[in-house]
């Protein structure tokens, strides 16, 4: 079996708008699309993550097509991977959604069949980003399709912002931190939350602090996930009693393969699942939809921030997914 054909190319994305959380603010976001054979990947800089476009430009210019002979083979390309200097998952996740695209249109399948996952549509929540209580309430009314909001917290307002979005909406609404909060602040805020219909709060505390995330977990009367404190699977054992769940992501984690490791270490501790995103296009979205019907809640709302996808792949109807049936993960480049 000879080599597959292998390359990458650079793409420069600009958002509809800002968008913002306690961290920065994002106007524009570079990605990287990889092909492998017939499949296609994504890799998104992260910065935070160590997976700066310098690391994953880095680690994909050392990648060989001859890794590529048995596609099939991905247990071993994944061991042959980590010998390569760099550790950018993002790099590894685009290269591992690639190999499961070809594969799937080699074999004719689409990947949540290639996997055994039931298809169903998918509820996913549209993020609505740090802004002033005037201009969130603007962002609910101009995406009313969609059933369940994830607000971003993370200011000297928060309670405002709260307060701002029970006026336009009841639906539910969950709410993420990114980290921002101490543990005082947090568990008053968390109660505060718990009187206005918050489903859940994400990453309240810096991933550091497990005792702090245990401390508000047994006071919180409203589940605690987690996100930057769960990178890989290896992570979630120390988690426990900690937290109820964890937010997982295809480009935190390296890829479907260490994704599906995750959801099936989390249930095996009886763990919420959270299936989340960077902000990325139709190629990254869509490879995750595949696995959606595994977990408990869905943010898969990425490639809806950007201006121009250069990607098609899910259609979204009335704020739920439709997972593609076409071969792989079912994406096609716009013309």
């Amino acid at each position: 079996m000879g080599s597959l054909k292998y390359n990458f190319k650079r793409y420069h994305l600009i958002l509809k708008t800002p968008f913002t959380i306690s961290r920065g603010t994002t106007i524009e976001k570079d990605v990287y699309i990889v092909n492998i054979g017939e499949g296609v990947g994504e890799a998104v800089p992260t910065p935070y993550y160590g997976d700066t476009t310098g690391a994953i430009e880095f680690f994909l210019e050392r990648v060989s097509p001859d890794l590529f002979q048995d596609p099939f083979s991905l247990e071993e390309i994944h061991d042959r991977l980590e010998k390569i200097s760099g550790k950018t998952r993002a790099a590894k996740a685009a290269i591992d959604i690639a190999l499961h695209d070809h594969i799937g249109k080699v074999l004719g399948l689409p990947l949540y069949k290639l996997l055994g996952i039931p298809k169903k549509p998918i509820v996913t929540s549209y993020t609505i980003s740090i802004d002033t209580p005037e201009n969130i309430k603007k962002q609910i009314l101009q995406n009313p399709e969609f059933q369940v909001y994830k607000i971003k917290l993370g200011t000297d307002y928060d309670r405002d912002i709260i307060k701002a979005v029970r006026e336009v909406t009841d639906k539910p609404i969950r709410v993420d931190a990114n980290a921002a909060w101490d543990r005082r602040y947090a568990l008053q805020m968390i109660e505060f939350l718990a009187d206005h219909n918050v489903e859940f709060v994400e990453q309240p505390l810096p991933p550091w602090d497990l005792d702090g995330l245990k401390f508000l977990y047994e006071r919180s009367p409203i589940p605690i996930i987690v996100d930057e404190s769960s990178i890989v699977s290896t992570d979630i054992p120390k988690l426990v009693g900690r937290v109820d769940g964890i937010n997982i992501k295809i480009q935190k984690c390296g890829g479907i393969r260490e994704a599906l490791k995750m959801i099936h270490t989390a249930r095996s501790f009886n763990m919420k699942v959270m299936l989340g995103c960077m902000v990325e296009t139709s190629v990254g979205i869509t490879a995750a939809l595949h696995i959606a019907p595994l977990v408990d809640y869905v943010d898969l709302d990425g490639n809806l921030l950007l201006a121009e996808d250069p990607f098609e792949g899910g259609i979204l109807i009335d704020g739920k997914w439709q997972i593609p049936d076409l071969p792989g993960i079912g994406v096609k480049e716009r013309k």
